[in-house]
């Protein structure tokens, strides 16, 4: 299992985020580095890419307020 996790060091300031996108389905097969979700600060939007390859596990959902170092899901 690897984690999903929020980044740390991409911005100042705000220790929260929300996912905006989940752009593949729980369960969904994954590659190493494609695009899976979105998330948002006050004012940019971050893409989170998947860290392994193997199947998605999503365990917080869309508009869901998450701070920085949050596990989002997993691949498994």
């Amino acid at each position: 299992m690897t984690p999903i996790t929020i980044p740390t060091d991409l911005w100042e300031g705000d220790d929260e985020t929300v996912i905006t996108s989940w752009f593949a389905s729980e369960g969904a097969a994954v590659s190493e580095g494609a695009l899976i979700a979105e998330i948002m600060t006050a004012k940019t939007q971050y893409e989170i890419h998947a860290p392994a390859s193997g199947r998605l596990h999503i365990l917080r959902d869309v508009d869901a307020v998450v701070a920085k170092g949050a596990v989002i899901g997993e691949v498994t």
